[in-house]
C-alpha cells in the first residue's frame, strides 16, 4: 500500500476497493435532528449550561406532521449537588430547547425528550450523569463508521456508505475520499440543476485505479415538468467537473474543511 506514494507526483491510484453514497437534501426530520445536535453542543448554549456534557444523542421518529425528538445528553455530575438539583436543570434544559426550536413548514408539532431513562427517588440509579462529560468513561465507547456518517446523521431509510471516514488518509483512501465526495456531488446536483427535487449519488473505486475514475452513478427525483434528458446532461457535468477538481477536493479534505463525524 505505501508503495503508490512512491509512484510520483498528482492523482494517486485508490488503496482499496470501495463504495460510498451521498445524497440531497436532508430531510426535515434529518435537518431537525442536526439542529439540535449542534445547538445542544453549540459554544452559546454551553455557556448558559455549563452543567451539560458533549455526548450529546438524537433519534427522531416521524408521523405525518409530528414528530418525537428523544436527546440523550449527561449532565456533569461534579456540577450536580442533589437529584433535586439534577431535575430542576433538566427541566430548564429542556425549555430552552423547546423555546429554541426552528419553526419547519411540514411540521405541526414536535415533541421533546430529554434523559428519559430519568427517574425520581432512585438517587444516583436514575440521573443521567458523567464525570467527561461523554459515555467513554463507561466503556460504551462504540466502534468506528458505526456511529454518524459524514453529514453527521444514522439515516436508517437512506443507502449509506458501507465504511468509515475517520481514521484514513485522505489522497489514496477512497473509503474516506467518495464518502465525503458523493456526498458533495450529491449536494451540488441539487443546487445547481433545475428541477431536481432528491438526488443519490454512487461512487466505486477499484484499488490501483487512479482516484479520479470511479464508476459513478446518479439516481434523480425530478419534479413532474422536469426534462429528464436535460437533468441527467446536468447532473453528469456537475460529475465531471467535481473530479476534474479532485487533487483540491483532497487537499480540502486534509484541512479539516469537510467534517467526517
Amino acid at each position: 500500500m505505501a508503495d503508490i506514494f512512491q509512484r510520483g507526483a498528482g492523482i494517486r491510484e485508490a488503496n482499496d476497493t470501495s463504495a460510498a453514497v451521498g445524497y440531497a437534501p436532508l430531510s426535515e426530520t434529518e435537518q431537525m435532528i442536526l439542529w439540535v445536535e449542534r445547538y445542544l453542543n453549540s459554544a452559546a448554549f454551553k455557556a448558559t449550561f455549563p452543567e451539560t456534557g458533549e455526548d450529546v444523542k438524537v433519534m427522531g421518529v416521524r408521523v405525518d406532521r409530528a414528530l418525537d425528538l428523544m436527546v440523550a445528553m449527561p449532565l456533569l455530575c461534579e456540577a450536580i449537588v442533589s437529584e433535586e438539583a439534577y431535575f430542576r436543570k433538566k427541566e430548564e434544559i429542556g425549555e430552552a430547547l423547546r423555546r429554541a426550536l426552528p419553526p419547519s413548514p411540514g411540521l405541526d408539532n414536535v415533541h421533546l425528550t430529554l434523559n428519559a431513562l430519568d427517574r425520581e427517588g432512585r438517587g444516583l440509579g436514575g440521573m443521567y450523569l458523567s464525570l467527561l462529560g461523554t459515555s467513554a468513561e463507561d466503556a460504551d465507547s462504540g466502534q468506528v463508521g458505526r456511529g454518524n456518517r459524514v453529514n453527521g446523521v444514522i439515516p436508517l431509510n437512506r443507502p449509506v456508505s458501507g465504511e468509515a471516514a475517520a481514521g484514513k488518509n485522505p489522497v489514496s483512501h477512497i473509503g474516506k475520499i467518495y464518502n465525503v465526495l458523493s456526498h458533495r456531488m450529491a449536494e451540488q446536483i441539487y443546487q445547481r440543476v433545475g428541477g431536481v427535487l432528491e438526488v443519490y449519488v454512487w461512487l466505486v473505486g477499484q484499488i490501483g485505479r487512479p482516484i479520479d475514475q470511479p464508476w459513478a452513478a446518479v439516481q434523480l427525483i425530478s419534479a413532474p415538468e422536469a426534462e429528464l434528458e436535460a437533468l441527467g446532461r446536468e447532473a453528469r457535468l456537475v460529475i465531471e467537473q467535481e473530479l476534474a477538481r479532485l487533487p483540491e477536493f483532497c487537499v480540502e479534505l486534509a484541512e479539516g474543511r469537510y467534517p467526517v463525524c
